[in-house]
């Protein structure tokens, strides 16, 4: 049995005299595949998986008694946003706490392409969280990465965002044929640094600027360095047909893989829709466009709370928009705009139902801390003013920096996503923690919990889908769509990423009220085979790592 289980390891991997670095002994075991469980032991030496099954007689270095629990693949967030939280707070506590193990990030703005003019504008961000930025590339931030040492794994997409803010600048224009082509050389060469593909926010200014045409040329380069394609698409609301039709159009004429980024039917309005989103992306699949879509397990999203502002008062950049709104006249039509329905545009403010439904979750300026916790309406009530008036009020005090969340979504729709088979898992959230540098910083519970959530609620309680289901959704799913050849499966050969928990106690505990708490029953996890979390307390391992795609073309090994 032993022999049979390691026949894929090079022999310099096979322990000699059936001796492991460490050993996990006596668990269940979920190996990612969607296959009924078993029970076995788990023997790694170095960080990859040598040997499962019954490894009687088996010695280690180290052994963890893992009975009574299940041993799973490290779960995987297929859209995090801890590519600079990492920087100054390498822990990710609540992405290591609810079993994450490796977080892909980059959602149309990513860490590179980087010009100084775009550095300047982060500089308030990095003064205050002490974090240098020193790099201009992609190779120069995995060096950084590197260097700062992280519990878990990281992996990016090159933003299309990104290279647009690089090369074009923020204004309301197209690219010129010149602009375009630097753009495709900036995406070539992330990819050839290892970015997992290329992305897009197309509901956020400046990304809103670009046409279709422009995405197809810089997906089609992505495409031939083997990349996907992930997008939070043009329109999750009232013009989400549309929005899809143009995912669509661009999977297909550029020939890439496209991945929905937090799959959703935003906004009171469209409630009870996602049935027929899920069956035409079914559709598209069947006629040979490669679609899929991952979601966060809550019926609140969050953003900026300018994201309620129209995107044409965004051209030009925060100066500009504060400027406008700084503009009697130009602020009234802000507001006309809020308040009406622009055809094709999604509308934040009114798809949460209005001020009741915008929760006021982190201010940077320290004077408006107190807003923390508060609705945009009971803000609006305290002041005695109107809360459109409100909200544009805070985002000139904060500087555009306020973050917010808004009730857009009914829990039918997320639960109906939940049980397709393509649809995978992400936090859409910073790695952050209940103490260090982001505690004074609320959030959205997703941060804490997404993948407890559904391993406690929709699993255990609700009985929506098998644990079995829901595993390989988390892990081997979201690992062969961006390319992750060697994760996302407990088997020989495989990295030793692996996420030990308790069926019966798993539980998100963050709440929006309360979000910073940590999740419950992820006993031990463990990242290129050391273990990070050891009965629910962090160790002082930072084994994590800067994962390449498949375009990497780099003097290292990419470590997929």
């Amino acid at each position: 049995m032993l022999l049979l289980l390691t026949a894929c390891l090079s022999s310099s991997r096979i322990p000699a005299g059936n001796h492991f670095d460490l050993l996990l002994r006596g668990g269940t075991i979920v190996d990612g595949t969607g296959n009924p469980r078993f029970a076995g032991d788990v023997g790694i030496v170095g960080d990859r998986i040598a040997a499962i099954g019954p490894l009687r007689g088996a010695v280690a270095r180290e052994t963890l008694d893992v009975t009574g629990l299940i041993v799973a693949p490290g779960f995987i967030d297929m859209l995090g946003q801890s590519e600079s939280n990492v920087l100054v707070d390498n822990r990710l506590l609540s992405k290591i706490t609810q079993g994450i193990t490796t977080e892909v990030t980059g959602e149309g703005g990513s860490v590179a392409p980087l010009t100084d003019l775009l550095v300047v504008d982060d500089s308030a961000w990095m003064k205050r969280y002490g974090v240098r930025v020193d790099w201009r590339d992609l190779a120069g931030y995995f060096d950084q990465l590197e260097r700062s040492r992280s519990t878990l794994n990281i992996a990016t997409f090159v933003g299309a965002t990104q290279v647009r803010m690089a090369v074009v600048g923020k204004q309301d224009r197209r690219a010129t044929p010149a602009e375009l082509e630097r753009m495709v050389a900036l995406v070539d060469t992330a990819m050839q640094q290892g970015a997992l593909g290329l992305s897009t926010s197309l509901v956020y200014a400046p990304a809103i600027y670009a046409p279709t045409e422009e995405l197809i040329a810089l997906a089609r380069t992505a495409r031939r360095h083997g990349g996907i394609y992930a997008s939070h698409i043009r329109n999750e609301g009232n013009g989400i047909d549309a929005a899809l039709d143009e995912a669509f159009r661009i999977g297909r004429e550029a020939d890439i893989p496209v991945e929905i980024w937090h799959l959703k039917t935003a906004g009171q309005p469209n409630w009870g829709r996602m049935p027929r989103v899920l069956a035409r992306i079914d559709s598209v699949r069947s006629a040979g466009i490669d679609v899929t879509a991952d979601q966060y397990p809550y019926t609140r999203s969050a953003t900026s709370l300018d994201a309620s502002i129209p995107q044409w008062a965004h051209s030009g950049g925060t100066d500009s928009l504060l400027a406008r709104l700084n503009d009697p006249a130009t602020r009234a039509r802000v507001r006309t705009d809020m308040l009406g329905a622009i055809p094709g545009v999604e509308n934040f403010y009114r798809g949460a139902g209005g001020a009741d439904g915008i929760l006021i979750v982190s201010t940077f300026e320290d004077s408006l801390r107190p807003l923390q916790g508060q609705t945009l309406a009971a803000i609006a009530r305290a002041r005695g003013t109107d809360p459109v008036e409100t909200l544009l009020d805070v985002v000139v005090a904060d500087r555009g920096r306020t973050g917010a969340v808004y009730s857009s979504m009914n829990e039918d729709d997320v639960r109906a996503a939940m049980r397709h088979w393509w649809v995978s898992v992400n936090t859409d959230a910073g790695g952050v923690a209940p103490d260090g540098p982001f505690a004074q910083r609320s959030t959205h519970p997703r941060a804490y919990g997404s993948f407890t959530r559904i391993l406690g609620r929709y699993v255990r309680e609700q009985r929506l889908m098998s644990l079995e289901f829901a595993v390989r959704k988390m892990t081997s799913l979201a690992a062969q769509r961006v390319g992750l050849v060697h994760r996302g499966l407990l088997r020989p050969g495989m990295f030793a990423d692996m996420t030990v928990f308790d069926a019966a106690t798993v539980s998100d505990r963050a709440t929006f009220e309360r979000p910073h708490q940590l999740s419950t029953g992820i006993e031990f996890v463990l990242v290129n085979g050391q273990v990070v979390l050891r009965r629910g307390a962090l160790t002082t391992a930072r084994p994590g790592r800067g994962l390449r795609g498949p375009g990497y073309r780099g003097t290292r090994s990419p470590r997929r």
